[in-house]
């Protein structure tokens, strides 16, 4: 076994050790100082949707189950986790490091044993690294030999520091910066993802409230034809009306019939699709059947032309695109920051103090000794350097012209929008006055059909053109509402 293993520590290393560690205490600090980003949880809150099994259905359900439950809104959520956890290790170049080493000739001429730990601890302050150790040797050593110490050993401390390159900026803070800026980056990623989840549970409410109204317009007109079959079979058994009027209605019976069949069938699958956005506290499904149809549509507004100039500028800060791309040049910039730092020569400079403890073995090392030194570098060819710098510049003038078509692209869905919003307000009212007149001509043929005026072909022409009507005024109305969230999403309402 090497003597200096079964040296007894004297107290005087006691404490030189104790000075050492309180000054690696001071550089983990340090270190803890350098992470002022806590790591905090973002799993979504599992919030009840109450309305999600009584009553009628609204689209602030919809959406709120969207915001708590939906599944691919939640895993968005979790880029924020990533993000952190890219940061915390980036974070590790402040991390406090230790090591310890023992080594020496068991054998020979010279009989020596060395025990050497220490620290070192990245500072970040203009990319200075303090360290510092203890060494202690026992046995013979020559006097070229810096390994030797006195009885009581050599504590020492010292700090490094970079003038030029690696000063303001190396790339261990690189990374930092960026990590950080990546985290931000999950928030414009995750909106992105919430307004498209908005405006698709949006349009699959919408559906299904259209084709519920679809629905109960196909059953309602199977309704007349079965009432109006019960007068008829009266007036054939009375000889009033020929049996071929009676069968003309079982036709049109059927017909009604394979109209609601087909409309049950539109509003099934509409209600599926919703149920993917709408589900329970446990995140299970839900498929809203027609008692969860509110009694109507929510009352229509004309949209104002005045506010399309301000919901733009809205749109700017509101909208995800433009914060990402900023986001995203900002980081580019910390290359080009990176990039000039390593053009720059290497100069740094080091001191050091150390002292030897316990009896004088060697005069030469009796007093405090104080090291330090310079040292330079300079590569004659920077093209690794000088390639990084122009690749980041292109890449900073290339989100620069894609932020700009980015607002371009923002005012003009912003517009379209607008504009398909209006036409369906106006398509819409068009559509009332056209059901309005279509129930007056059909209540005028009625009255003619009832005093024997008017034969059954030309009642269920006025019938079908109303049902027809109708069906054009739901489907307005839905694309009224469809075209509304469109807008929202395209101002960056959520």
């Amino acid at each position: 076994m090497i003597p200096a293993m079964r040296a007894f520590l004297p107290p005087r290393f006691l404490r030189a050790f104790s000075l050492l560690l309180l000054a690696g205490l001071l550089g983990l600090a340090r270190s803890q100082a350098a992470d002022p980003l806590p790591i905090a949880s973002t799993n979504a809150p599992a919030s009840s949707t109450n309305s999600g099994y009584f009553g009628p259905l609204y689209l602030e359900d919809v959406l709120r189950s969207v915001t708590n439950q939906y599944p691919p809104l939640l895993a968005a959520l979790i880029e924020r986790d990533i993000a952190n956890g890219r940061l915390r290790s980036a974070q590790g170049a402040f991390d406090f490091n230790i090591f310890a080493k023992t080594f020496g000739n068991p054998s020979g001429y010279y009989q020596f044993g060395t025990v050497d730990a220490g620290f070192e601890q990245f500072l970040g302050i203009w990319g200075s690294t303090l360290f510092g150790g203890y060494r202690l040797t026992r046995g013979t050593l020559p006097d070229y030999d810096k390994n030797r110490t006195q009885d009581g050993g050599e504590p020492r401390i010292g700090l490094r520091i970079p003038l030029l390159r690696d000063g303001s900026i190396d790339r261990r803070r690189a990374n930092i910066l960026q990590a950080r800026l990546d985290k931000e980056l999950a928030d414009p990623f995750i909106l992105r993802q919430q307004l498209d989840f908005i405006r698709a549970a949006s349009v699959a409410y919408w559906a299904w409230l259209g084709t519920g109204r679809r629905v109960d317009i196909a059953d309602q007109l199977l309704r007349v034809a079965n009432d109006r079959g019960n007068a008829l079979t009266n007036q054939v058994q009375s000889g009033l009306l020929r049996p071929i009027v009676l069968t003309d209605n079982q036709r049109l019976i059927v017909s009604r019939q394979i109209n609601l069949v087909q409309a049950r069938r539109r509003f099934e699958a509409t209600s599926i699709a919703l149920s993917l956005f709408f589900r329970d506290t446990m995140g299970n499904p839900i498929l809203p059947g027609r008692d969860r149809l509110p009694p109507a549509f929510p009352s229509l507004f004309a949209p104002d032309a005045a506010t399309v100039e301000k919901d733009i500028q809205l749109a700017y800060v509101a909208r995800p695109e433009i914060r990402r791309i900023r986001l995203q040049r900002e980081r580019s910039d910390v290359d080009r920051r990176l990039a000039k730092n390593n053009m720059l020569p290497s100069l740094d400079i080091g001191a050091a103090v150390s002292e030897d403890f316990g009896n004088e073995r060697y005069k030469d090392k009796s007093e405090v000794e104080f090291e330090a030194g310079v040292e330079f570098k300079l590569p004659l060819q920077r093209r690794e350097a000088e390639g990084r710098l122009a690749a980041a510049e292109a890449a900073i003038e290339r989100l620069d012209t894609e932020e700009g078509f980015a607002r371009d692209r923002i005012a003009a869905e912003v517009r379209d929008a607008y504009s398909a919003w209006a036409a369906a307000f106006e398509q819409s009212s068009q559509t009332q006055t056209n059901v309005e007149l279509a129930r007056l001509l059909e209540e005028a043929e009625q009255v003619l059909f009832d005093r024997g005026a008017a034969d059954l072909l030309a009642l269920q022409i006025r019938e079908l053109a109303t049902f027809e009507a109708r069906v054009l005024e739901v489907d307005a109305i839905t694309e009224f509402f469809r075209a509304q969230a469109d807008y929202n999403v395209a101002t960056g309402r959520r």
